[in-house]
């Protein structure tokens, strides 16, 4: 293995926690190798939900324990894992989870990564069902290919603090801007980790993608970010935006039924709803951009979805974007300008929507998503074209207006 970097420590939560679970199985992520999962599978590492424990359950290897966990090691060596993205890109930090794991959990950990495009990812062998097994010298054969050893660290070996039995989080932030698609979890030097959560957000390689496709400008998986929100008392804006359909009502976003609506409720002559309050979501987008289409799909809360809805786009620098962050979205008004107009939605159904973008031509970086006046949604996707300036980045020159021709890409 690479000289590892001084000993390292645990930090206490930080925003990166807010950010999308790169390695969740929700998103793709997968378990490439392990080197024991003698006691539960490491498949377990990047379930969506919370661990959790079964005080009388045991199976024919022992405790049943909601986790990876190795057997107690009497070789030479020490266990570790490989970890493939289903979102690849830039890391924030993890979360090293051992919650349950009192008395076996791993003391010590280390995490490297590595960016593996193409060709430098060989063919791992199927994992099928690993409870009471240990990697078999052909699987040692295959990941050896993938020369993990070499990879670079981004958490150095670092003690595991205890917490609570059942919420014992070890957080380590990552200063890196690289982008990554495989993560190795060394446990030194064998015990349990209930979950690892690798917090981060999506980056896509632009100057592969067809001019002629349209791309979801908002996809989490490619970059895109919820900056700002009214309200998620349910679910978080960043679900809208993730990978794949909805499963369930919780993979969306959902807010509180608002306080302030009428004891009875009336429609207005277009008609939505009388009501004096909305919430809203503002996203960066994955890449400055032209958005062509919106989707909004609300098929997962049929009980609970908005009256109607509305979307705006505005350009933002960075700092510009970090100011209004500080100020909670008081946007001025005029910065803001119309995709979709006041839009009746239906319960339990995807709507498909054509941008006015293809009339206002112009380049945006951020939206603001408005429903009216609560409820859920369970994904908004928006199409369109990336712009090749670079708008995130401050201006000096007045922004260049371009016309955006069907089935190809905006010419600037």
């Amino acid at each position: 293995m690479a000289d590892s970097p001084r000993e390292g420590k645990p930090a206490r939560s930080l925003d990166f926690t807010r950010l999308v679970d790169m390695a969740s199985e929700s998103v793709g992520g997968e378990i490439l190798f392990a080197t024991d999962d003698f006691f539960a599978p490491a498949e377990n590492l990047i379930k969506t939900k919370s661990p959790s424990f079964r005080e009388d359950e045991y199976t024919e290897f022992g405790k049943w324990m909601d986790g990876w966990e190795t057997r107690r090691k009497r070789i030479p060596g020490h266990d570790w894992c490989i970890i493939k993205l289903g979102i690849q890109g830039i890391i924030r930090g993890f979360d090293v989870d051992i919650s349950y794991f009192m008395g076996d959990y791993a003391p010590r950990i280390s995490i490297q990564a590595a960016n593996l495009e193409g060709d430098k990812a060989p063919e791992m062998p199927q994992r099928g069902v690993r409870t009471g097994a240990a990697a078999t010298p052909a699987e040692f054969e295959a990941v050896a290919k993938l020369g993990s050893n070499d990879w670079n660290y981004l958490v150095p070996m670092t003690e595991l603090k205890p917490g609570k039995p059942a919420s014992s989080h070890n957080y380590f932030p990552v200063d890196s801007q690289q982008r990554w698609t495989h993560v190795r979890l060394n446990i030194f030097p064998d015990g349990g980790i209930a979950r690892l959560r690798v917090y981060g957000c999506g980056q896509k390689d632009w100057t592969a993608t067809d001019p002629k496709e349209p791309f979801d400008l908002a996809a989490i998986a490619h970059g895109g970010a919820c900056v700002g929100f009214s309200n998620a008392h349910f679910g978080h804006p960043n679900n809208m935006i993730g990978v794949g359909k909805a499963r369930s009502m919780a993979d969306g976003w959902e807010t509180a039924r608002r306080p302030d609506r009428p004891p009875v409720l009336e429609n207005g002559e277009n008609g939505s709803l009388l009501v004096p309050g909305c919430e809203w979501a503002v996203f960066r987008l994955a890449h400055p951009g032209v958005i062509t289409q919106i989707e909004i799909d609300t098929r997962k809360f049929k009980g609970n979805s908005p009256d109607s809805c509305k979307l705006d786009g505005c350009i933002l620098t960075t700092q510009e974007e970090e100011d209004m962050i500080k100020q909670k979205w008081e946007l001025p008004g005029h910065k803001w300008k119309p995709l979709l107009p006041v839009t009746k939605l239906s319960a339990g159904k995807s709507h498909l929507f054509d941008s006015l973008t293809l009339e206002l031509q112009d380049v945006i970086t951020h939206v603001r998503f408005t429903i009216t006046p609560d409820g859920g949604v369970s994904r908004l996707r928006l199409n369109g074209f990336p712009s090749s300036l670079c708008l995130l980045r401050p201006r000096e020159k007045p922004l260049m207006r371009f016309s955006v021709k069907a089935g190809f890409r905006a010419n600037l």
